[in-house]
C-alpha cells in the first residue's frame, strides 16, 4: 500500500479523494523514469516539453505553461518535499534516492497555494531511518555514458540520523554538428542531498534538508531550427514585381517574403532556411551602407553586404539530430534548495508544523541562433577608398572577413543567443493539523513566499555589430570611426561592447538584450476541514485566501539604437539599458474545494471509494515586456496590452478507487469538466513575448489499473482521454498567417527598426509597384511606408511628418486606421480550437515477469513499457503548421537480483525504436524570419548498471 501526503498528512493513496498518481522509488527504477520529462509515461493526461528559454511546459489535463514571459507563473506547482518551487531544474536534473513522486491532477489551491491550477508534482526524497544502510550504483552505456549514484544512511544516536545521497552523469552528445565535426548535446551533471533529522520525542521532529544540482556541458536548449522558405512574390494580383530594378540592390520580391511559410514541419520543405533577403538588417547593409568607392569601377560604391540570399543554398539534414553551426552549445546550471521542517505535538492529536525553505537557481545557455551555416555575407573592403584615401579597415571586412568582438572572425553570418536566469526564493508556512479520533479534523495555516528573478535573453549577430560600427559610428570627411561610448551624446552613434563573449559589459547596443526584472510576494491563509458525517461518508471543505503582489521593472531593449536626437537610429542613449518605473500589480483571490466521498460496502470489491468534488484554482497575471525604446518619429508603435490577466479554473470531478481480489487488482477511474478563464499564451510580437488570455472548456476521462495476480507477474496501465475547446469569441492574430487567406491583402516586411511584419491592401501595393518611381530607388521605402511606424523613410499619411510619398504616388493611406488592427493582420477565429499540447489520448502499459531461480535465491525480471500519445497542436491556431504527429515510446529492462546479497544487475534500453518525434516547437520573431525551434526526445540509449545495497 502506498502512503502519500497529498493532503499534507500521511494517508493511504486509496483513502485520498483526489486524482493522484504516486510513483515509488522501485517503480521509477523499473520503468526507467529518470527525470521530470519522463513522468508523462506514468500519469494519464500529462504532457511535457522543453520551452524555448530557461523553463519547460508540464501540462496536466491540457493545462500547462504556454506563457514564456518572466512575469508569468507555472500552472503546475512543482514542489520539493511539499514546498513549491517557482523555478526548478525538473527538466535537467535526474531523480535519485527518492521515496516517491506524487502527481496530483486538478486544482490544488487550498493546500498547495498559487500556481496549482493544473495540479502538483511533489518530489518526496527518502528521509533518514533508524538503521544503518547504504547503496552504491555504477552504470555504463551508449554515447559513452558513465553514471554513478549512492546513498548512506547513518544513525548518529537514538534520536539523530543523517542521510546523504548523490548522483553523477556524464555522456557524449546525442547530436552531431556536421560543420565543426563535434558531438553536441551531451551531459555532465551531478546532484547531492544531505538530510539531518532529529526526533527527541514522539512530540517533536525536526529535519534540515539541503539539495544541490549542477550541470556544465554542451546541452542544446532547443533542437533544429526548421523553415519552409518563403521565396517572396513575383506577382501581386495582376502586377509584376520588378525583379531587376536598376537602383534597387535588393530584389523587391523579398519585400513580400516573411522568411518562412507556415508549412508542415514534417514536409521535406521544412528543412530549408529563411529567405535572408527578407531580413531587414540584411537589406539595410545593401541599401544604406557602402564602405567606400571601388577605384577600379568609376562611380561604384559597393554595398556592405554581398548580393543574393546568404541562406539560398542551405538544405538541412532530415536527421533532427544533425545540425550545422559554427558555434557549439554552452550550458550551465546550478540549483540549491535548503529546507527546515519542524513538527511539534501541541497535544494528543494536534500538531504544529513549520516549513521554511530557501532556493536559488542559476541558468546559462548559449547556442547558435540559426543552427545552419550561411554563405559569405561581407563585401571585401580591401582597396576601397574614401575621399581618395584608403578607408580605415579597423572595423571593416578586408578579404571579406569581419572580426566581431564577441563572435570572432568570419566571412559568414554568425548569430548566437544566450538565455540566462538568476533567481532566489524563500518561503515560510505554518500549519496546525489535527488527528483526533472523533468525526472532525482540520488543517489550518498561513504562508508567505518571496520570489525575485532576473531573466536575460541576448541575441548576438555579427551583422548587427557591422552595422553599428559602419552605419552609425563612421563620421566626418573623409569617413572614419569615432570613439562611441555609452555616455556619448553629441553623435547618433551606437556603443559596441568591446569585450569577449564571456565577459560582456552588458551595455552594448550591438546586440539584442531583453532584460526582465520581476519580484513576487504572496501571502495566504487557508483552512480545510474533514468531517465524517457517517461511517461511510466524508466531507472535505477547504478555502484559501491568497494575496499576490508582483513588481515588474521594465527594461526596454536597445538594438542598434544610438544617442543622437538628430540621427536616424531612433535611440536616446548610446549604451546601457535604463530601467523604467516599476509596475506593481496586486490580486486578492479566494480558492478552495469541497469534496464528498463515500465508501460503500460492495460484494464484488474489497474496498471502494467514490468521490465528487468542486474546486477552484487561480494563477496571477503579469506584465508584457516593454518594446524597444525608439523615438516615435522613427517608429510609431501601435498600442499593445501592457498587462495580461490572471487565470481562473473551476473544476468538477467524479472518481472512484477500487481494490479487488485481496489487493491484487487496483482500478481507478476519474471524469472531470473544467471551466477555464484566461489561459495565458505567449507569442513574439515587436521583439517581446506578448501574452494573451483565452477562455476554454476541458473535459476528460482517466483510468489507472494495476494487476498483480501472482508474485511473479505485474501489469500497470493508464489511459487518458481529453477534449479541449476554446470558447466563443476566442481570436488572435497569427504571425505566420496575418492575411488569413484574404487575397485582397498582402504581407509586407517593413524597415530595420520596425520589428513586426504588416499587411497592406493589394490594390494599393499594385499602385506602388506599377509606378515608375518604384524602379528607381523608391521601392523599398515606399513599400515599407505601407506599414505603420515607418514615417522616417516616408509616409502616405499627410497628418504624419515625413517625406510626402503620397504626393509622388497620388494616394493617401494610413495603415493605423485603414488596415485591420492597425495593419498587424486579421484575427484568426479560434472558437472550437484545441488547446496546445493537449493530445486527445495518452496511453501507457507496462508488464513485468519475474523468474525465481535456485529456489528464489536469484530473481530475474523482464519488464517492458509502451507509451503513446495521439496527435496534438503546438499553438492555438490549429493549422497544418501547428500539427504535432502522434508518437510513441518503448522501453525494456532486464534485472537480475540476489536479495540475500542485496546486489542487482540491470540492462535496459530506452526509446527502443530510436524515434525522434517533434514534441513541441517555438515560433521565432518576424524580424528573424519566423523560423521554428523544435523539441524532441532523447535517442535510443543502452545501459548496464550494478547496484549494491548494504
Amino acid at each position: 500500500m502506498i502512503i502519500v501526503t497529498a493532503q499534507k498528512r500521511e494517508e493511504s493513496i486509496m483513502d485520498v479523494p483526489i486524482a493522484i498518481s504516486a510513483i515509488s522509488a522501485e517503480a521509477l527504477n523499473n520503468q526507467k523514469i529518470e527525470g521530470g520529462s519522463e513522468l508523462l509515461r506514468a500519469v494519464p493526461n500529462v504532457n511535457f516539453s522543453k520551452s524555448n528559454f530557461s523553463m519547460y511546459n508540464f501540462s496536466i489535463r491540457g493545462v500547462g505553461t504556454k506563457s514564456i514571459s518572466a512575469a508569468s507563473d507555472p500552472a503546475v506547482a512543482v514542489s520539493f518535499n511539499n514546498t513549491p518551487l517557482i523555478r526548478n531544474r525538473l527538466f535537467e536534473s535526474e531523480f535519485f534516492d527518492m521515496a516517491r513522486i506524487e502527481v496530483l491532477r486538478g486544482p490544488q489551491g487550498t493546500l498547495y497555494g498559487r500556481n496549482a491550477t493544473a495540479g502538483v508534482v511533489n518530489l518526496i526524497p527518502a528521509m533518514p531511518t533508524p538503521d544503518f544502510a547504504g547503496e552504491i550504483r555504477a552504470e555504463v552505456g551508449s554515447f559513452g555514458t558513465a553514471r554513478a549514484s549512492g546513498m548512506l544512511n547513518i544513525p548518529l544516536s537514538n534520536t539523530l540520523a543523517a542521510r546523504v545521497a548523490g548522483a553523477w552523469t556524464k555522456r557524449d552528445g546525442y547530436d552531431f554538428n556536421t560543420f565543426t565535426g563535434k558531438k553536441v548535446n551531451g551531459r555532465d551533471l551531478w546532484s547531492t542531498r544531505a538530510i539531518l533529522e532529529w526526533e527527541p520525542s514522539d512530540r517533536f521532529n525536526a529535519n534540515l534538508v539541503w539539495q544541490h544540482f549542477e550541470e556544465d556541458d554542451n546541452r542544446s536548449r532547443t533542437g533544429k531550427n526548421l523553415c519552409t522558405r518563403d521565396p517572396g512574390k513575383t506577382m501581386i494580383g495582376d502586377t509584376p514585381v520588378p525583379l531587376d530594378a536598376p537602383f534597387e540592390p535588393v530584389s523587391l520580391s523579398s519585400k513580400f517574403s516573411q522568411g518562412c511559410l507556415p508549412g508542415s514541419l514534417y514536409s521535406d520543405d521544412a528543412y530549408g532556411a529563411p529567405n535572408a533577403e527578407a531580413l531587414a538588417f540584411i537589406a539595410a547593409g545593401r541599401l544604406v551602407l557602402n564602405m567606400g568607392s571601388d577605384p577600379d569601377i568609376p562611380f561604384f560604391r559597393p554595398p556592405a553586404f554581398l548580393p543574393g540570399d546568404p541562406f539560398a543554398d542551405v538544405v538541412q539534414s532530415r536527421d533532427l539530430r544533425e545540425i550545422a553551426t559554427s558555434y557549439d552549445p554552452v550550458f550551465r546550471a546550478k540549483n540549491d534548495v535548503v529546507q527546515l521542517n519542524l513538527d511539534f505535538g501541541v497535544s494528543d492529536g494536534l500538531r504544529l508544523v513549520s516549513q521554511t525553505a530557501y532556493a536559488r537557481d542559476r541558468y546559462y545557455s548559449s547556442q547558435d541562433y540559426n543552427r545552419f551555416v550561411s554563405g559569405p555575407i561581407f563585401t571585401d573592403t580591401t582597396g576601397l577608398l574614401e575621399g581618395g584615401l584608403p578607408i580605415n579597415q579597423e572595423f571593416a571586412a578586408p578579404g571579406g572577413i569581419f572580426v566581431d568582438p564577441q563572435l570572432g572572425a568570419s566571412n559568414r553570418l554568425l548569430a548566437i543567443d544566450i538565455s540566462r536566469s538568476r533567481n532566489r526564493q524563500w518561503s515560510q508556512e505554518f500549519r496546525l493539523q489535527s488527528d483526533y479520533d472523533g468525526s472532525f479534523n482540520f488543517n489550518i495555516g498561513a504562508n508567505y513566499l518571496n520570489f525575485k528573478t532576473q531573466d536575460d535573453y541576448f541575441v548576438l549577430n555579427n551583422a548587427f555589430t557591422y552595422l553599428a560600427y559602419n552605419l552609425y559610428n563612421r563620421r566626418g570627411s573623409p569617413l572614419d570611426y569615432i570613439d562611441c561610448q555609452p555616455s556619448t551624446t553629441e553623435y547618433d552613434c551606437v556603443y559596441v561592447d568591446p569585450n569577449p563573449l564571456g565577459s560582456l559589459d552588458e551595455m552594448g547596443h550591438n546586440y539584442f538584450l531583453s532584460r526582465n526584472l520581476v519580484e513576487t510576494e504572496s501571502w495566504a491563509v487557508f483552512a480545510e476541514g474533514y468531517w465524517s458525517i457517517a461511517d461511510t461518508v466524508n466531507i472535505t471543505a477547504g478555502i484559501r485566501w491568497t494575496k499576490d503582489k508582483k513588481t515588474t521593472t521594465p527594461v526596454p531593449s536597445q538594438l542598434l539604437l544610438g544617442a543622437g536626437t538628430n540621427g536616424t537610429s531612433g535611440g536616446s542613449i548610446a549604451g546601457g539599458y535604463p530601467q523604467g518605473d516599476p509596475v506593481v500589480q496586486k490580486w486578492s483571490e479566494p480558492t478552495g474545494r469541497i469534496v464528498v466521498d463515500w465508501r460503500p460496502n460492495l460484494d464484488f470489491s474489497d474496498d471502494t471509494l467514490i468521490y465528487a468534488s468542486v474546486s477552484r484554482g487561480y494563477k496571477g497575471g503579469g506584465t508584457n515586456p516593454p518594446r524597444p525604446d525608439i523615438d516615435p518619429f522613427v517608429v510609431q508603435f501601435q498600442p499593445l496590452p501592457a498587462t495580461f490577466e490572471p487565470e481562473y479554473l473551476t473544476a468538477f470531478e467524479i472518481g472512484t478507487k477500487n481494490s479487488f481480489d485481496g489487493g491484487r487488482l487496483i482500478l481507478n477511474a476519474t471524469g472531470f469538466y473544467y471551466d477555464y478563464q484566461g489561459y495565458q499564451i505567449s507569442k513574439i510580437v515587436d521583439r517581446i513575448s506578448l501574452n494573451e488570455n483565452f477562455d476554454a472548456t476541458v473535459w476528460g476521462l482517466e483510468f489507472e489499473a494495476t494487476w498483480q495476480p501472482s508474485r511473479a507477474f505485474r501489469l500497470d496501465t493508464n489511459l487518458g482521454y481529453l477534449k479541449t475547446r476554446l470558447k466563443e469569441g476566442a481570436q488572435s492574430i497569427d504571425v505566420m498567417n496575418r492575411t488569413q487567406g484574404n487575397e485582397d491583402w498582402v504581407v509586407i516586411r517593413p524597415w530595420l527598426q520596425v520589428p513586426s511584419n504588416c499587411i497592406a491592401p493589394r490594390e494599393i501595393v499594385e499602385q506602388v509597384l506599377a509606378n515608375p518611381l518604384t524602379s528607381f530607388g523608391l521601392g523599398f521605402p515606399s513599400l515599407g511606408a505601407l506599414c505603420g511606424g515607418t514615417a522616417e523613410l516616408g509616409t502616405f499619411t499627410p497628418e504624419i511628418d515625413g517625406f510626402p510619398l503620397y504626393q509622388l504616388y497620388g494616394f493617401e493611406y494610413n495603415p493605423l486606421t485603414d488596415a485591420p488592427n492597425g495593419g498587424r493582420g486579421f484575427y484568426a477565429d479560434l472558437e472550437g480550437n484545441e488547446l496546445p499540447n493537449a493530445p486527445r489520448l495518452t496511453f501507457n502499459i507496462g508488464a513485468q515477469y519475474t523468474f525465481f531461480i535456485d529456489e528464489g535465491d536469484w530473481e530475474l525480471t523482464f519488464r517492458g513499457d509502451y507509451y503513446r500519445q495521439s496527435k496534438s497542436f503546438a499553438r492555438v491556431y490549429n493549422t497544418e503548421y501547428d500539427r504535432l504527429k502522434a508518437w510513441d515510446n518503448a522501453n525494456l529492462a532486464i534485472t537480475l537480483e540476489r536479495p540475500a546479497s542485496q546486489i542487482a544487475f540491470q540492462f535496459y534500453v530506452k526509446n527502443l525504436f530510436n524515434d525522434t518525434p517533434i514534441t513541441d516547437f517555438f515560433t521565432n520573431s518576424d524580424d528573424s524570419g519566423l523560423t521554428t525551434n523544435v523539441f524532441t526526445l532523447d535517442p535510443r540509449i543502452f545501459g548496464f548498471n550494478v547496484t549494491k545495497r548494504f
